[in-house]
């Protein structure tokens, strides 16, 4: 235990909790107690925040990302153009990517993500050309650094285009190779328990970029080392038409051939899910990242998230790569999946209060971390606080809807695990302009080759 003394975060203009009209109170990193209307902390000797001015929410949750592809975002040779094609016209640039590199990239997304109000990110790594073998380790570091909770996904491929998939065989890598490293970085870096930091989970890419066999073994040393199983599945009818012709199956089917239909596993996208497959996923407790921008920006299609949640399947929110989506701000994304939701479903079947729960709650689900993603007691005191005061929020009524309906893109207070990592809008210790300057020169650098 610490000898910090308890926070008060006294007197919210709104927060998304029941019985906490007064604020909340915070101590080594959890949530102690719910003041409500009318009360005065039970806590003593408390330090008081003035959440007067301020919206609060739980800290955001991404479940999908990929943090290198912020070197690569608008790209001329890759816009316009459907997944695959998308990817082939990208694949060359990323196999460029060196530490220097990628340690600029990750810090560009992990930031914008913070200053979003978002506290735990996945990252989903699966280009590993050579001299980036520690990809990981390197992103561990940059979280570290910045205060942010992760799960990161030691993501893989090694079904290049000489064997039939779409990657370049410089960014490849074989299966002992990616085995041996993934038993490594999660020894290396995994931790257990309520307070964890950082957590490690296995990613193949997909099942255009990985063979059968790794897909199982991956399964197989997830179960043995008790971590999270992630990859993209069902995002486009491209997808569904290659796993017919390679392995006489659709994608889900495909998936429980190898392992992964299960508890451990949540998935990219879910578009292309039909109303069995849908039971299918909600009986096995495997879960959903919502990603409406990308999935916008390819034409990919439209995650159906009511029959989802209709089936049991939870789901969450994930801003994708920057390169698909161009932007980390997961509060963006909210609106985004709100707006895109609602016009599929309608005016009362999709509230900004379900985008919220998406990126909040349901993003906890994804990540198997239920001490995430809720303002209630003994949950991680993990906060997302938004001052109101743009003029994007002028005359506004209810100001929970207002975070939603009128676009809001930065948080002024950022806490994880009890510690401010957002203060004042800023990031303490974090040089913006000399981050934009190195990370766009090694962006120009990469597409010059």
């Amino acid at each position: 235990m610490s000898d910090a003394k308890p926070i008060w975060i006294r007197d919210p203009l709104a927060i998304l909790a029941d019985g906490a009209e007064r604020g909340i109170v915070v101590k080594d990193g959890r949530i102690v107690e719910l003041v409500p209307a009318g009360a005065a902390p039970a806590t003593a000797d408390v330090v008081v925040f003035d959440a007067s001015e301020h919206v609060v929410l739980p800290g955001l949750i991404n479940t999908h990302h990929h943090f290198y592809q912020t070197l690569t975002r608008a790209l001329p040779a890759a816009m316009d153009r459907e997944l695959f094609p998308w990817l082939q016209a990208l694949y060359p640039v990323w196999a460029r990517l060196t530490p220097e590199a990628l340690e600029l990239g990750v810090t560009v997304a992990m930031s914008e993500l913070l200053l979003s109000g978002c506290t735990t990110t996945t990252d989903h790594h699966y280009v590993f050309p050579a001299g980036l073998e520690d990809a990981v380790d390197i992103e561990v570091a940059v979280a570290k650094r910045l205060g942010v909770r992760v799960l990161l996904t030691r993501g893989s491929m090694n079904l290049s285009q000489r064997d039939g998939g779409l990657p370049p065989d410089s960014v490849v890598q074989d299966e002992d190779t990616i085995l041996a490293d993934s038993a490594r970085v999660v020894a290396k870096h995994h931790q257990r328990g309520l307070d964890a930091m950082v957590q490690i989970a296995l990613a193949p890419c997909s099942p255009f970029s990985v063979t059968t066999s790794l897909m199982r073994a991956t399964s197989d040393l997830a179960d043995k080392l008790d971590v999270r199983l992630h990859t993209h599945l069902a995002e486009t009818e491209d997808e569904n038409r290659f796993c017919q012709q390679m392995y006489g199956c659709r994608p889900l089917d495909y998936l429980e051939q190898c392992g992964w239909l299960n508890a451990r596993t949540w998935l990219a996208h879910g578009i292309f899910f039909n109303a069995d497959e849908m039971k299918r996923l909600g009986k096995a407790k495997t879960t959903i990242s919502h990603c409406a921008c990308s999935n916008q920006l390819l034409a990919s299609g439209c995650c159906p998230v009511c029959e989802m949640e209709e089936a049991g399947v939870g789901i969450g929110i994930g801003v994708d790569g920057s390169a698909s989506n161009d932007g980390s701000n997961l509060m963006q994304e909210v609106r985004a999946a709100f707006l895109l939701q609602r016009a599929r479903y309608g005016v009362s079947k999709v509230s900004h209060k379900d985008a919220l729960r998406w990126a909040t709650k349901g993003s906890a689900a994804c990540v198997g971390r239920p001490e995430l993603g809720e303002i209630a007691v003994g949950k991680a005191a993990d906060l997302g606080l938004f001052r109101l005061d743009e003029l994007r929020f002028s005359g506004h009524g209810d100001p929970l809807a207002a975070l939603v309906l009128c676009g809001a893109h930065r948080a002024d207070r950022v806490m994880v695990a009890g510690k401010w990592a957002v203060i004042d809008g800023a990031i303490p210790g974090l040089d913006v302009a000399d981050l934009i300057s190195r990370h766009s020169s090694a962006a120009q650098a990469m597409r010059a080759g």
